[in-house]
């Protein structure tokens, strides 16, 4: 919990302390826009994907690249370790979510029932062991095993830019009852559901406009679930009562464009009391709980 990374549109990696805020470290060499990173709880490695079609893996012992995955057609968009097995998911442009063996570089599935982007990817040791979620407005449920769609949700109406499970810790408490689950964002509402069968849960109750394209979701151990869309505006949910507990407005940097204001990912640390978000006028935020 030192330190975090992020990748940018300038087509770097970057690493910054936690603390302090400050830079540590920048990986170079993606020739295009960097659109998702993954750190390894396994290994020390970090996985990175991008517009340039490319899967890198980089030692972090000696902040190089390693290994390469080829085999995407066009720009990779997500990114997911598996938590319990070497395999890495990814998805992107070309409708396809591929499964690879981090060793060996081996191509394991190519997942292909999308009919458009591939935004974002759910991984977990417990089947389904990989979620999918597509600008053709569908969630698919993947059999990693039989390298085949398990199951379609077809709830939302829009195109789905997010994903975020619910934390074990949070599943546990007196409401829940070690129900698992995830949730789901599109520009017309954030959804939750619940596994293994993907059985629709609930809509979450949000006071702005669902014509809003929701970024970025993420959860934490207190079952707190946040969003962040392209007005620059951060939800804040109560995961187990679907209701709307407060909403924040990202400040933009000076100088940038109204357009610039949108909130692009969001991840809490492993304490899960702070929050960082990656945002369109190029700044990190980190944000701590009042109090």
């Amino acid at each position: 919990n030192a330190w975090f990374a992020s990748g940018s549109a300038d087509r770097t990696i970057k690493a910054w302390d936690l603390a302090s805020g400050k830079l540590k470290l920048t990986l170079t060499g993606h020739i295009g826009v960097v659109r998702a990173v993954v750190f390894s709880d396994r290994h020390p490695y970090l996985f990175s994907a991008g517009d340039d079609n490319q899967v890198k893996c980089w030692d972090l012992e000696y902040n190089k690249v390693v290994r390469q995955y080829h085999g995407h057609l066009s720009g990779v968009y997500a990114a997911a370790l598996h938590p319990a097995l070497d395999v890495l998911a990814t998805g992107g442009r070309d409708a396809t979510v591929r499964v690879w063996d981090i060793r060996t570089k081996q191509q394991v599935h190519a997942l292909s029932s999308h009919r458009d982007v591939v935004n974002a990817i759910l991984t977990d040791k417990n089947d389904p062991q990989i979620i999918s979620a597509s600008a053709d407005q569908t969630i698919r449920l993947w059999d990693l095993a039989a390298g085949r769609s398990a199951k379609t949700l077809t709830n939302h109406r829009k195109g789905i830019r997010a994903l975020a499970h619910l934390p074990p810790a949070a599943a546990s408490s007196a409401e829940l009852h070690g129900v698992r689950s995830f949730a789901s964002a599109s520009a017309d509402r954030i959804k939750t559901w619940e596994l293994p069968d993907g059985t629709f849960w609930r809509n979450m109750k949000s006071d702005v406009s669902r014509d809003r394209i929701v970024h970025a979701l993420a959860c934490n151990d207190d079952g707190l679930l946040v969003s962040g869309d392209d007005a620059g505006s951060l939800g804040f949910f109560d995961y187990v009562s679907a209701t709307q507990t407060q909403r924040l407005q990202a400040l933009p940097q000076p100088g940038s464009l109204e357009s610039e204001a949108a909130v692009l990912c969001a991840t809490f640390d492993c304490t899960g009391q702070r929050l960082i978000t990656g945002e369109a006028d190029k700044s990190i935020k980190m944000w701590k709980p009042e109090g």
